[in-house]
């Protein structure tokens, strides 16, 4: 059975490639395009990874990675800071919040899918 990423990302071109990797990589792909869809569709069907944009509409990346963090129906989802926000103070705040990792754009799309294989315990 294949894992379930989700993509969670306001930037079409970057949705686009992303699930255009994911699924050639093949992982089953859900896209939320702002905070609280991230939210509902982990409602429907929590995924086993989030790739989670900061810069989100209505609930940003933080947030929505607290609130992850605070159910525990979705302790077991790695969740992945994907963002051009790449301070040290962001990324502090994004691994206190409870992210798995985080990767600052612009990305390489192969150190990504490492990641994400790294993160769902599936080697390099």
């Amino acid at each position: 059975m294949s894992r379930t990423v989700l993509i969670a990302d306001d930037e079409p071109n970057i949705v686009i490639s992303l699930e255009y990797l994911l699924k050639r990589d093949g992982y089953h792909v859900l896209v939320a395009r702002d905070g609280q869809e991230v939210l509902d569709t982990m409602e429907l069907m929590p995924p086993d990874l989030v790739l989670l944009d900061v810069m989100l509409p209505r609930l940003d990346g933080f947030q929505v990675c607290q609130k992850i963090r605070e159910n525990p129906a979705w302790s077991g989802v790695r969740i992945v800071m994907l963002t051009a926000k790449g301070r040290d103070v962001e990324v502090s705040k994004g691994l206190a919040l409870g992210a798995d990792a985080y990767i600052t754009k612009p990305f390489s799309t192969k150190d990504l899918l490492v990641e994400v294989r790294a993160q769902l315990g599936e080697g390099g």
